[in-house]
């Protein structure tokens, strides 16, 4: 598939909405609208790589309250005829049509090949790949599991949500200072696994999320593994030009030398 002439294919992800406190997601929010009204000029495409939200599960009536901002600017995007596309990370997996039905948003649960201006691109969040992780690998199984998410969506939303936002702050006190820290080509287990991948089938980029650590990382053949890194600290995010070069950049330009490039 070929983009139009002087457009450009975004890719980010983990926006974590909702995190740490409802001033401070409202502004990071804020920030990702003012972003996406300044590239819808020249978008061709856009992929949101995960977590969006620190927490989102679509009950039947009820609409998790808040990201009315960044929900109304993609609709404006899709409605402009610009394709987005949204890829579940480990905090909003529990998605159940309403992107589709409301956004126009195509939803995917696994990675997934895609071939933009002549590159072959391969793109998931990232959770639970690669080696080790079992104890994740096991909880992510019990998490997709439709029954026990029908047990969940019984909670009255006041206790689920709340839950859901203990255990979220949980997990990034467990995993903050590791985040920070690029850990060495022999211990990055997406790494490991985009080595992997590439014995089977070669990709131009290979990208995901949930590092929260913006890396660009040279691999066999001129393959790169890119992490989009994060939008907490680091505002950044990939761009595609129309003639196949990847970009990894920060939209504040004082966070340029905070990406890691190997």
């Amino acid at each position: 598939m070929l983009i139009s002439p002087g457009k450009k294919i975004y890719f980010l992800s983990d926006f974590h909405l909702g995190a740490p406190d409802h001033a401070s997601s409202l502004q990071r929010e804020k920030r990702i609208v003012a972003f996406l009204e300044e590239i819808k000029k020249d978008a061709g495409e856009i992929f949101i790589v995960g977590d969006l939200f620190d927490f989102w599960y679509e009950y039947r009536t009820v609409v998790p309250k808040g990201y009315v901002r960044i929900l109304g600017k993609l609709a404006e995007i899709t409605d402009a005829g610009t394709p987005v596309h949204f890829f579940v990370g480990n905090h909003d997996m529990w998605m159940k049509g309403y992107f589709e039905q409301e956004l126009n948003i195509p939803v995917y649960y696994e990675p997934k090949k895609f071939e933009r201006n002549g590159k072959k691109i391969l793109i998931g969040h990232g959770d639970g790949l690669g080696p080790g992780d079992h104890g994740y690998k096991f909880i992510k199984k019990i998490f997709r599991n439709r029954f026990c998410q029908w047990l969940f969506g019984i909670l009255p939303p006041a206790v689920g949500v709340g839950l859901a936002n203990y255990f979220s702050r949980k997990s990034r006190a467990v995993t903050g200072q590791i985040d920070e820290q690029f850990l060495g080509e022999d211990k990055e287990w997406l790494v490991m696994y985009c080595k992997d991948v590439l014995q089977k089938e070669y990709f131009d980029y290979l990208i995901f999320g949930h590092r929260h650590l913006p890396i660009d990382f040279s691999l066999e053949k001129g393959a790169r593994y890119i992490n989009l890194g994060d939008w907490l600290r680091y505002y950044s995010y990939a761009v595609l030009n129309d003639d196949g070069q990847l970009i990894l950049t920060s939209w504040l330009p004082e966070l340029e030398n905070k990406i890691i490039r190997k």
